[in-house]
């Protein structure tokens, strides 16, 4: 049996040929496997980590997009809420539009039935409570069937039918608007907060070794801010010290064109209320000459800023008006809201009110904005420094109005 079979021919090979060809076929199999491996281990390189200040610079923008978003969802949150009064108020009219013809068509059944008993209705109670009348019969023929009571009952049927038609079709467009709002209002509360979550994600990534850098970053970035508002509150002292003296200037000019008046006068009755004038032009000049005289909107910008000032540590939230946290621009309309003064939801709008001023020119309670998209807005007090809601994570506070780009100023009242 044995004779009868093949031999193998690997078995014929010297052992030591063996070995060499394992040895062979497994470095081969190896290298292999490392080209298998090696193209995915570069086909996605790592990338590299972002310094401190691209870190930053990243999570301003975030954040101040943010802001822009928060702006853009409380317009849409303000235009949603005036459709859904509008649909409430049209449900309301077309509920009493249909009382109304109910009530009109139950007086048309009671004519109906007066006839029907009467023996003289005919056709007429068909006519009449038929779903449309005007398809039916021939307007004239009927009314000229009818009495004049008849003919009344039927025409205010008719105009009261029409008008509950006309307030359920605006009923309905309004409807199909608040739907559409509603979406809008959705998706810019989804744009805000995938910006907030990208700006998380970047600061949790950041080592403790990183924070500590970031945390001096803004404590230098504070400090110029705040070196910037010591030089304007100069500036506006320097300027408000000038004003004075001009004023000054001013009514010894007066005071002195008076007495030169006054001595050159012919001593007649002329003269004597002429000096009258001139007792009462110096009275009134020299009651305070070293203050300058204040704004009309004094006693509300204080009221404003002292409301502003009660909301400080209250913690920002997007969207929110109050009274337990605030955005940005629900904190300068509650602010001059107290001081009985309206203002729009959005610093978008906020900045159309009152009048633009120049920043030398800045006074308590005016409104100050931010970035050339307006996406943020703060009360300013005075010595360059204001009140507002800053971003999430952080309360009202005090600060420079040097910590971001301005866009503008605006003095509400």
């Amino acid at each position: 049996m044995a004779s009868h079979r093949r031999s193998r021919s690997w078995l014929n090979v010297p052992s030591g040929r063996r070995t060499a060809a394992g040895l062979t076929t497994a470095a081969l199999t190896s290298l292999a496997l490392l080209a298998q491996v090696a193209p995915s281990a570069t086909a996605v390189p790592r990338e590299p980590r972002p310094s401190i200040e691209e870190v930053q610079k990243r999570v301003d923008t975030l954040y101040r997009e943010a802001g822009s978003a928060t702006q853009a969802y409380n317009g849409a949150k303000e235009r949603t809420d005036a459709q859904q009064a509008r649909v409430d108020e049209l449900l309301g009219d077309v509920a009493e539009h249909t009382e109304r013809v109910n009530e009109a068509r139950r007086k048309l059944g009671s004519f109906a039935a007066a006839q029907y008993r009467s023996g003289s209705a005919h056709s007429t109670a068909t006519l009449l409570l038929a779903a449309d009348s005007k398809s039916l019969f021939d307007q004239s023929h009927l009314l000229a069937r009818m009495t004049s009571r008849q003919q009344r009952a039927l025409t205010d049927y008719e105009a009261r039918r029409a008008a509950a038609a006309t307030q359920r079709g605006k009923a309905t467009q309004s409807l199909a608007s608040l739907t559409a709002a509603q979406e809008d209002l959705r998706a810019k509360k989804k744009s805000v907060r995938a910006k907030l979550a990208e700006a998380r994600k970047l600061l949790s990534r950041l080592t403790v070794e990183e924070k500590a850098r970031l945390a001096e970053l803004e404590r230098e970035k504070q400090a110029e801010a705040e070196r910037k508002a010591k030089e304007l509150a100069r500036k506006q002292a320097e300027k408000e010290r000038e004003e004075r003296e001009q004023r000054e200037r001013e009514r010894k000019r007066e005071r002195e064109q008076r007495e030169n008046d006054g001595g050159t006068g012919d001593g007649s009755g002329d003269g004597s209320g002429q000096g009258e004038d001139a007792g009462r032009g110096d009275g009134s000049g020299e009651s305070d000459p070293t203050d300058p005289a204040p704004p009309a909107d004094t006693v509300k910008a204080q009221q404003a800023i002292d409301f502003a000032r009660a909301q400080l540590g209250k913690p920002y939230v997007w969207g929110a008006t109050g009274p337990n946290s605030y955005d940005c621009s629900g904190l300068t309309q509650g602010a001059w809201k107290a001081a009985g003064v309206t203002l729009p939801r959005t610093t978008w709008d906020q900045v159309k009110v009152g009048k633009r001023i120049a920043t030398t020119d800045l006074a308590p309670g005016d409104l100050v904005f931010f970035y050339d998209d307006i996406s943020h807005v703060g009360l300013y007090i005075g010595e360059g420094m204001m009140i507002h809601a800053p971003k999430p994570g952080a309360n009202v506070r005090i600060e420079s109005i040097y910590t971001m780009p301005q866009y503008g100023h605006v003095r509400p009242a």
